[in-house]
């Protein structure tokens, strides 16, 4: 008689039941900026008032359907490193900024401005080959390296900055009851998680209403990309646009399912972008919820366009955009121009310092009853 045949067991079997933890679709800043950006929403940089300090040039952005000015600094950092930050102008309180990930007040070099084409200001580093090139109408950054744009910022228009606002209680006329209504409708406003977002028996309660912020990047020649961890998936970062955006939020998940962009055990706002002859890094400083959407329009050989009556032949480069949103605090970000990945690896420790090992007797450790601790510390909280 034939053996009985076994069930077989798939690990997808065993995996989490992703319900219990958030979506891209259960996530309402996500929607809020989805939402926002369907929209074109413009910002336009002030360049008339931009001042150099001993650090940074400093410049106003204005949103053309707000008109609430955000301060924009850009720093230049040894070893080929710049930093831009947008924050509020006058925020209703200090936003929060991360401390401490940056070991220490990275030594700046000074940045020599001069003016570009009408509507733009070019700030270079001393030697001159590396560039950011800024145009104020529609606002955009371009990092140039060597004559070549490497990286756009804003090039998509996706600059998303939510001002915090006085809480509804303590609003006193009339007139500012009114305003609080984004599209005059309560039950919109609910949706959109504005002042109280609910997830099952979760509320998060947010005192000075919402205070999301988001920035595209557009990385031009580049198909490969790598970092942001940690999720259970391929080494090179995919496409989000069929499915969910990358996650960078701590979740302890046991029997968390393969192959899917939800966050894990880490969060590292670090992402990597490699081609032949350079190597790009972008340091996304904030320690919030964030979500990196990426789409990468792959190179095309010839494409046919037509110049009157000729039909002319144009090459067109590949190009990566990555779009990272984030639940609060400030842009805060870091660009790491290479050009190689060992420039690259060096710039970030630079930051951050370099990657501690462990202690011997950490190392030492049975690793069964380093398992027997955590299980006793995961069933005590």
């Amino acid at each position: 008689m034939e053996a009985a045949g076994k069930e077989e067991i798939s690990v997808e079997d065993e995996a989490v039941d992703k319900n219990i933890f958030k979506d891209c679709s259960k996530i309402a800043f996500y929607r809020r900026q989805k939402q926002q950006l369907s929209t074109k929403s413009t910002y336009q940089a002030l360049l008339d008032s931009a001042t150099k300090g001993k650090d940074s040039t400093k410049f106003q952005i204005l949103n053309e359907a707000t008109k609430v000015p955000l301060l924009a600094e850009v720093y230049g950092i040894e070893g080929n490193i710049f930093r831009l930050k947008i924050n509020e102008e006058t925020p209703l309180k200090p936003r929060y900024e991360v401390p401490d990930v940056v070991t220490s007040k990275p030594r700046t070099v000074r940045l020599i401005s001069s003016s570009g084409d009408a509507g733009s200001l070019v700030l270079a580093d001393g030697k001159g080959d590396l560039k950011c090139h800024i145009t104020a109408n529609p606002f955009k950054v371009d990092l140039m390296s060597e004559e070549e744009v490497v990286m756009s910022i804003n090039s998509l228009g996706h600059l998303y900055f939510e001002h915090l606002q006085v809480p509804l209680k303590k609003r006193a006329t009339k007139e500012n009851k009114e305003d609080t209504s984004v599209d005059a409708s309560q039950e919109n406003q609910e949706d959109l998680g504005l002042w109280e977002e609910k997830f099952g028996k979760f509320v998060d309660v947010k005192v000075n209403g919402p205070a999301s912020i988001g920035l595209d990047f557009s990385l031009h020649g580049f198909e490969h990309l790598y970092g942001i961890p940690q999720h259970a998936e391929s080494h090179q970062l995919k496409n989000t646009g069929d499915g969910d955006a990358y996650r960078l939020y701590n979740l302890d998940v046991y029997g968390y399912k393969i192959h899917d962009k939800m966050g894990i055990y880490g969060s590292v706002p670090y992402l990597l972008a490699h081609k032949p002859g350079r190597t790009l890094g972008i340091f996304w400083l904030n320690a919030s919820e964030t979500l990196v959407e990426i789409n990468t329009e792959p190179a095309v050989k010839y494409t046919l366009t037509q110049m009157g009556p000729v039909a002319a032949k144009q090459k067109v480069r590949s190009r990566t955009d990555v779009h990272w949103m984030s639940e609060s605090g400030i842009i805060d970000v870091f660009l790491l121009t290479g050009p190689t990945p060992s420039d690259v690896f060096k710039q970030y420790s630079y930051l951050t310092a370099n990657t501690q090992f462990s202690g011997e007797r950490l190392q030492a450790f049975p690793k069964d009853q380093n398992q027997d601790k955590a299980a006793h510390f995961d069933h005590c909280y």
